[in-house]
């Protein structure tokens, strides 16, 4: 069979979903925690020079909450949108009767909007500055902050402390060096002894002076070594503890008490009390020279009650607020060109010359320059013009090409211009999203926030979705990552989101709740006798709530509760 090999041209027509690169932006912008939306904005403040950020603007001492914008009044504040009258957006569009390339009165109106949009911050946005004693305490925190040795570091400053000979602290060094940041040797004896060329015997005697270093515990290969260096050090090699590690590990960890008790022939109460002992030891020795990695959470939406009512608002405190900048003014007015000199030195002149110098002012006004530049060039050769109107002549040809020049500015502000009001946009549809959210959760979680996590119902994001008038995905978006601050406490505003357990009068319980009964029934329940999971079905059964035992094992699994058979106590 011949099988013939050649380039053939095929076409093809598929659909698929491409988003806008404006609308990642917006997807991103919802989605940023408030610390990243600030790195965001900061970032966009960089690479776009016709965004600011606006002043901060001290209130008197005494006075209030700035009060609420009117719907007029927050149009006029908006800093990307132009005012009511204008029945077009002067960074987009341009009038039906308007040239085709009019920036004139584009700029105009963009700064008379910029200009009110000034005047009425200053009215109506006064943010509070920090007192000067505030301000003072909060740099001496951090100037007073400091950064501890790493467990490496602390470790090499002993070697250089010890006795050790050149040779042996240079091995001393590369053991630490296999050291991770939990304390543990991470390769085996033979391992360092073949990159050190040595014996591992060798290996071994420099590595019981490392493990004499502190933190105890430290250079151990096993969690069962690392226990046992801790007793060693505090001088408890002959106790029960020393010898439930060091022979019954295996039993230890799988909390055989009883047949722990039977090989050492010592009451299970004692074990027991040795195993009490041996939890106090760190079974992770470097962590405490670990960098403070915890996460400082800043909440976008605080809760507060106000009589009978919970009041929601926006964390704006680390929120940059932004507007078009008027530092691109002074390169605009640049490309208007007054024609009122040129006009008025031939004002006496011909019926033919005033007829050219109505013809260039028209391609002047109309943008049309490289016309505008040929008429000049006849005007000026004509021998009847005098030395003023020769020299108004020159003096707008030079205004003419200096216009054209800026044409590429004018380009690039203006796309600038279009890419920050639309950043304002999106910012602004953000904060209110996530504004309308919170006050919707809020309203339906009304008990939870009177009385606590044992009355959170069941909500779904659907169901937020559908009374905010938004796609789920945009809920699920815009509560990633989110804390509210509440007076019940901080909450990731996810933790609201739950599903309903059923229960016998037909209602439903949220299963956070239902989770918060279990952890209640296993703290209280009896160490010698505790709960099995079946047992915690039928206690709560008994309360009107049908659950499954698997799903308490679940949920027993996700409190980090031990099954009832590892949490006897002896």
């Amino acid at each position: 069979m011949n099988q013939q090999q050649g380039l053939n041209l095929s076409q093809r027509l598929t659909q698929s979903l491409v988003l806008a690169p404006q609308l990642q932006q917006s997807l991103i912008l919802l989605q940023a925690p408030i610390m990243e939306l600030k790195a965001i904005i900061e970032k966009e403040l960089e690479q776009n020079p016709v965004l600011e950020e606006v002043p901060n603007t001290a209130a008197s001492e005494g006075e209030g909450e700035p009060e609420e914008l009117s719907n007029e009044t927050k149009a006029l504040a908006d800093p990307a949108e132009p005012p009511p009258d204008l029945t077009y957006d002067p960074a987009l569009a341009k009038p039906a009767s308007g040239p085709v390339d009019d920036f004139d009165a584009e700029f105009e109106r963009l700064a008379q909007i910029d200009e009110e949009w000034r005047s009425q911050l200053a009215e109506a946005e006064g943010i509070k500055s920090p007192a000067p004693e505030e301000e003072e305490k909060r740099r001496f925190l951090f100037d007073s902050l400091t950064a501890g040795p790493t467990l490496h570091q602390f470790l090499l400053e002993q070697v250089a402390l010890s006795d050790l000979s050149k040779e042996d602290a240079s091995l001393a060094e590369l053991i630490i060096g296999n050291i991770d940041d939990n304390g543990y040797l991470k390769t085996t004896v033979e391992e360092i002894a073949t990159e050190a060329r040595t014996t591992p015997e060798k290996v071994l005697e420099v590595l019981k002076t490392v493990q004499s270093f502190d933190p105890p515990g430290v250079g151990a290969r096993d969690i069962r070594e690392c226990l046992l260096l801790q007793l060693e050090r505090a001088g408890r090699q002959n106790t029960l503890e020393y010898k439930i590690i060091q022979d019954y590990f295996n039993d230890l960890v799988k909390h055989r008490y009883p047949q722990i008790a039977k090989f050492l022939n010592v009451p299970v109460e004692e074990v027991q009390k040795a195993v009490q002992a041996i939890a106090q030891l760190d079974p992770k020795p470097g962590r405490q020279f670990a960098p403070d990695n915890e996460a400082y959470v800043v909440p976008d939406v605080y809760v507060t009650k106000v009589g009978e009512e919970y009041i929601v608002t926006l964390n704006e405190d680390f929120v940059p607020r932004l507007r078009i900048s008027n530092v691109y003014k002074d390169v605009m007015t640049r490309t208007r060109i007054d024609l009122q000199p040129f006009s008025l030195a031939f004002q006496h002149a011909s019926l033919q010359i005033q007829t050219k110098v109505q013809m260039i002012q028209e391609a002047i006004k109309a943008g049309n320059d490289s016309k505008a530049l040929e008429l000049l060039q006849t005007l000026g050769n004509d021998p009847e013009l005098t030395i003023d109107q020769q020299r108004q002549v020159r003096e707008l040809i030079a205004k003419v090409r200096e216009r054209q020049s800026l044409e590429e500015a004018k380009k690039y502000i203006r796309d600038k211009i279009r890419a920050g009001k639309f950043l304002i946009k999106s910012i602004q549809q953000r904060q209110e999203t996530i504004l309308n959210i919170a006050k919707e959760i809020v309203n339906r979680q009304k008990e939870f926030f009177e009385k606590g996590i044992a009355h959170l119902k069941p909500m779904t994001m659907a169901q937020i979705a559908q009374a905010v008038g938004v796609h789920e995905t945009t809920v699920s978006r815009a509560v990633s990552g989110k804390y509210m601050q509440t007076p019940q406490g901080l909450f990731e505003m996810k933790f609201f989101f739950t599903t309903g357990i059923p229960t016998e009068e037909g209602n439903a319980l949220s299963n956070t709740t239902v989770k918060n009964m279990i952890a209640e029934l296993f703290k209280n329940e009896d160490p010698r006798n505790p709960l099995s999971d079946q047992q915690i079905v039928e206690i709560l059964r008994s309360r009107g709530i049908k659950i499954a035992r698997r799903t308490v094992a679940k949920y027993r699994a996700e409190l980090n509760i031990l099954p009832s058979h590892l949490r006897k106590v002896y």
